[in-house]
């Protein structure tokens, strides 16, 4: 399994209501793209104070690096991708991402 760990520096302005429907669409994926297993998220609870300009992210399960790979070059992530850079200030450096396989 591989764990796609990704966090959001939201721009102080940015719209929730937009991040809510960029989540909901993310989960739909689930199942949809092969090995796309899990999808989770919320915001940021921060209780060992080390990543306060990241207040919120989720996780994303592949079966694998071929499933995230597929994932990453689907034309409906790339689509959600970019709407999440717009909430971040317009800035990919906003975004932090891990790829945890375990």
């Amino acid at each position: 399994m591989i764990s796609h760990v990704v966090m959001l520096g939201l721009s102080g302005d940015y719209d929730g209501d937009a991040l809510a429907q960029i989540m909901t669409e993310l989960g739909k994926l689930v199942g949809v793209i092969p090995g796309f297993a899990r999808f989770d998220h919320g915001p940021n609870r921060d209780f060992e104070g080390k990543s306060p300009g990241f207040p919120y992210g989720f996780i994303c399960q592949f079966s694998n690096a071929t499933a995230l790979s597929t994932y990453a070059t689907d034309p409906r992530h790339q689509s959600l991708g970019a709407r999440l850079v717009t909430l971040c200030g317009g800035d990919a450096d906003n975004i932090l991402v891990y790829d945890i396989e375990n």
